[in-house]
């Protein structure tokens, strides 16, 4: 049984930082992690993603701003957070994959990630 389990996410000022955390219990060569999120009435946007191999994907929306980066030792992965705005309120979540899904339906799909957390509420205010 695969586990992801977030932490990190609380109330921020406009332009500050905040770092979220995912812990995943299983890690294989085909791995992709990625992180998204959902914003009430909105749908679910894929934020960022990391590949076995390094290579990172970005929503063009957070570019420049958020990183995406993982421990091996520890089995997390992370999500730098930077000059956030309003607009990046929403409930963030991480996801994983194992069978390659990410790279023939994109690694910012939502529906190519099996296993996911139970995400955490980042709240931005002006």
């Amino acid at each position: 049984q695969v586990h992801l389990v977030e932490s990190g996410g609380r109330s921020v000022q406009t332009g500050g930082s905040l770092k979220l955390s995912c812990v995943y219990s299983e890690y294989t060569s085909s791995t992709v992690l990625a992180c998204f999120r959902q914003a009430p009435w909105n749908s679910l946007e894929g934020v960022a993603a990391i590949e076995s191999d390094g290579e990172m994907h970005f929503a063009d929306s957070v570019k420049g701003r958020f990183s995406i980066s993982k421990d091996s030792d520890k089995n997390t992965l992370y999500l730098q957070m930077n000059s956030l705005k309003p607009e990046d309120t929403a409930m963030y979540y991480c996801a994983a994959d194992y069978g390659g899904w990410p790279t023939l339906r994109g690694p910012l799909q939502s529906s190519a990630y099996s296993y996911w957390g139970q995400g955490t509420q980042v709240t931005v205010s002006s």
